[in-house]
């Protein structure tokens, strides 16, 4: 079990630093907000329905983990549909990369490219000691700070908004553990977050925006375990508890007649206990986790937002199936959720899987509906290549409380898919005892058993 995320060799990086050049160039033409002109509205909504179907990125690649020692390389998307009202997009899709000895021995270059979006960091293993790794990050894109209004269910189009951002960090991840089987870190991170607002195409004219803003960043914590950055773990645990601290340098009031604030200053508490495994003869998966957390000085931008079934969405997903996604906002919280998975076939290929979840939640001002108990169940079905280079699940889920034009329920249908390329890579181009295994239309076949 690997207790951190990451993806694969430098040999094969000249491709995605290709891309990624490309995508900084895109960055910075879409964060110039005269380029999206206003006689376009169609094709600036455009931008963002592409863009957001990613913009879980901006979560998922934050990883405060420590540094991982893991070549990986993989695809991701996600996507969850509401059947009931209408709702923000709901998505992600990403190409993951981790590359230990990057340039040389103790270097470690982690990258995340989704569309207008990108994350990295290099880590450099024992820069401040034998234990004590340094980390610098650098993320930036369109779209990723942008804001959606859901109130009782109800997804606010006219108070919703665009925003784009970028970020520097530094991290610090000490190891109090070495050689134990399961490692125990203390990780540091200070980071500095620069957002740009902009109307959307359906922004009511009368709301006022909130200022662009510089916000600084501390998080704190103890993480023992931890958990791959893969759709469904086969083996994993956790305990952490986390401190954040932010600093916003312009907490001006926005909306109608300034009927929203910004705090100079908010203070998040959390943690978590997880636990997944696979019995090793029946081949059943299971994952359980209880998250709960409070806050001082929450406000909208900083609560925290549950709903959804996108498990890769953030470092700590806070899923409730069913509902819209991040539909909850709340200063407190606590979440109990799960999922079992059952083989139906000999060759153990295709599984039924079930979830549940239930929160209960104390909401941001002004996001406050009836009740403060919430809880979702859903069903899928998970197929796995012969291979295990790529996995996908469909499922349906219903919110049991989820607020929808004043009646409760809502149903929902989702999609998540996971290819790992280091290992088709190694399945496809090591040919091993078959002469034959390597050669091109098997290798096509291969990839898609």
């Amino acid at each position: 079990m690997s207790p951190g995320y990451a993806v694969e060799s430098n040999k094969q990086l000249s491709l995605p630093a290709r891309l990624t050049a490309w995508w900084i160039d895109w960055i910075r033409v879409l964060l110039q907000g005269d380029l999206l002109p206003e006689a376009m509205p169609r094709m600036a909504h455009g931008w963002r329905m592409i863009a957001t179907g990613s913009l879980a990125l901006a979560g998922v690649v934050r990883l405060d983990a420590q540094i991982d020692p893991v070549p990986r390389e993989l695809i991701q998307l996600g996507y969850n549909q509401a059947l009931q009202g209408h709702a923000p997009i709901s998505g992600y899709a990403f190409y993951y990369r981790n590359s230990p000895t990057f340039l040389c021995s103790n270097l470690t270059l982690r990258l995340a490219v989704a569309p207008v979006y990108l994350d990295s960091e290099l880590g450099i293993s024992g820069a401040l000691g034998p234990n004590t790794d340094l980390g610098i990050g650098l993320a930036g894109g369109g779209f990723a700070d942008s804001y959606s209004e859901i109130r009782e269910g109800e997804f606010i189009q006219r108070e919703s908004f665009l925003g784009h951002g970028g970020e520097v960090s530094a991290s610090v991840y000490h190891r109090f553990n070495p050689g134990a089987r399961i490692p125990l870190y203390l990780v540091l991170r200070g980071s500095t977050h620069y957002s740009v607002y902009g109307e959307d195409n359906k922004t009511d004219d009368n709301f006022e925006l909130p200022p662009n803003q510089t916000t600084f960043r501390l998080r704190t914590g103890l993480r023992w375990g931890g958990q791959e950055p893969v759709m469904l773990a086969q083996l994993a645990m956790e305990l952490s508890c986390w401190y954040e601290a932010e600093l916003r340098l312009h907490p001006d009031a926005y909306g109608y007649a300034d009927d929203r604030e910004i705090h100079n200053d908010v203070h998040l508490f959390w943690g978590r206990a997880m636990l997944a495994y696979t019995l090793p003869e029946w081949k059943h998966n299971f994952s359980v986790s209880l998250t709960s957390g409070t806050s001082i000085h929450t406000d909208r931008f900083s609560a925290y937002r549950l709903g959804g079934l996108l498990p890769l969405s953030a470092e700590f997903p806070l899923s409730l199936p069913g509902y819209y996604f991040q539909e909850i906002s709340a200063k407190e919280f606590g979440l109990l959720a799960g999922i079992y998975s059952v083989p139906i076939d000999v060759d153990q290929r295709w599984s039924v899987a079930a979830t549940a979840a239930v929160a209960g939640v104390d909401y941001v001002d002004g996001l406050e509906q009836s009740g403060k108990w919430h809880s979702g169940v859903g069903g899928g079905v998970l197929y796995r290549s012969a291979s295990g280079s790529w996995q996908v699940l469909v499922s349906y889920a219903y919110g049991i409380q989820a607020l929808r034009d004043g009646d409760r329920g809502a149903h929902s249908v989702g999609f998540l898919f996971q290819f790992d390329l280091g290992r088709t890579r190694q399945s496809l181009f090591d040919p091993g005892d078959n002469p034959n295994r390597s050669r091109g239309l098997q290798r096509f076949i291969q990839i898609l058993r």
